[in-house]
């Protein structure tokens, strides 16, 4: 036995009673081909036993977040003007086509640029004979959602607000609306389409039902598809440890008190400077309304892709998002945020960027001027 269990010694063997091999090795292999297999026979119940243990910390905060804010919508219908394909499909080519401009130099594609997030990156955008009108263009995406449009509020929608730039004389500058559908009706392919897409209406070719194909075409334009979305939507690894930790903070200081709703704002209006006074000389929605009491009051901006919209403020006054938190949180909720905090809160803002459509907002073919649609007018 003795001579066994040394020979077995010299060979690399382990020796059990008997001098027979120990059979620990043996046994190991055999569970690891037996856990193999079975792994292989589970399929997928098994990889998912594997899945390690979501942070319930990032679980609860999603949960939170979620029901804080609830989910943006693909779309936003209205019921009074219901967005077919035909009229999706005009809305898109006005949308496009500068001639509805004095000059013909301006559409809503040139200060609201659909593959730039819906801005042009300026201060002010640049209208008719290179006038600047004094506030920021708002990002079009996921404006059809909020309250009302423009900074103060003076279009109740997205059809309402298709309006104005178009007569504005800092933007567009047509001269009146006979002038535009003048215009149109001077464009055979338009001619066609506004049939198509008002079937039932006596007068299918108006300055409303302009508006209206601009709106229908608008109300699709929303990004739900951040990686803030998947992870409300219960993708705990969506976000990243940094920007946890900013929604963390961005909702334990309070600033969602203002940035509420599926589109972190644009759900209600706030004095510019509502704990501590801020400097501008824009008197805000008191324009509008006559009201002293809405003096510097504005639309709370929608945050959703808001690290692709700068500059940002209704005057386009600032350029980064660092500053506009710090500004923010002293003037609004009364806090100098430290720079951690800061860091933090636009780290988390970043996920905010949703993906765009590239198929739906691809610039159209425009049917071509007719022999009596009017020339460009740079006066």
């Amino acid at each position: 036995e003795e001579m066994s269990r040394e020979t077995n010694r010299g060979n690399g063997m382990r020796t059990g009673v008997g001098g027979f091999p120990a059979m620990r090795g043996v046994a190991r292999v055999a569970l690891c081909l037996i856990a193999i297999v079975g792994a292989g026979c589970a399929g997928g119940g098994a990889t998912e036993a594997m899945k390690p243990t979501p942070d319930p910390a990032a679980v609860a905060l999603a949960e939170r977040a979620a029901a804080l804010f609830g989910k943006l919508p693909e779309s936003v219908p209205n019921p009074d003007n219901p967005g077919t394909p035909q009229k999706i499909a005009l809305g898109r080519m006005l949308y496009y086509d500068a001639r509805l401009s004095k000059n013909h130099d301006i559409a809503c594609n040139s200060c609201h640029l659909l593959d730039r997030y819906g801005v042009d990156g300026q201060p002010t955008s640049l209208g008719h004979r290179g006038q600047r009108g004094n506030r920021n263009a708002p990002t079009v995406y996921n404006a059809a959602i909020h309250i009302a449009q423009f900074w103060d509020g003076r279009a109740a929608d997205v059809e309402e607000q298709a309006k104005g730039p178009v007569l504005n004389p800092v933007e567009m500058a047509s001269p009146s609306e006979a002038f535009v559908v003048d215009l149109l009706a001077s464009i055979p392919g338009y001619v066609e389409a506004f049939d198509a897409a008002f079937p039932t209406d006596p007068e299918p070719l108006s300055y409303d039902n302009m508006a209206r194909a601009i709106g229908a075409f608008e109300r699709n334009l929303m990004t739900p598809t951040s990686r803030f979305d998947a992870f409300i939507a219960g993708d705990w690894d969506a976000l990243d440890e940094q920007e946890r930790k900013g929604l963390s903070t961005f909702l334990s200081v309070g600033c969602n008190s203002c940035h509420n709703g599926p589109a972190l704002g644009g759900a209600l209006y706030r004095k510019l400077g509502f704990v501590f006074p801020y400097e501008t000389e824009d008197i805000g929605r008191e324009a509008v309304t006559g009201q002293p009491t809405d003096r510097y009051v504005f639309k709370v901006p929608s945050l959703r892709n808001v690290a692709k919209t700068a500059p940002y403020f209704h005057d386009g006054s600032i350029g980064t998002l660092e500053e506009v938190v710090k500004i923010m949180g002293y003037h609004q909720i009364g806090l100098e945020l430290e720079e951690g905090q800061i860091a933090d809160i636009v780290a988390f803002l970043g996920s905010l960027t949703g993906e765009l459509d590239q198929e739906y907002i691809a610039k159209p073919e425009l049917p071509e001027s007719g022999p009596e649609t009017p020339a460009p007018d740079p006066t």
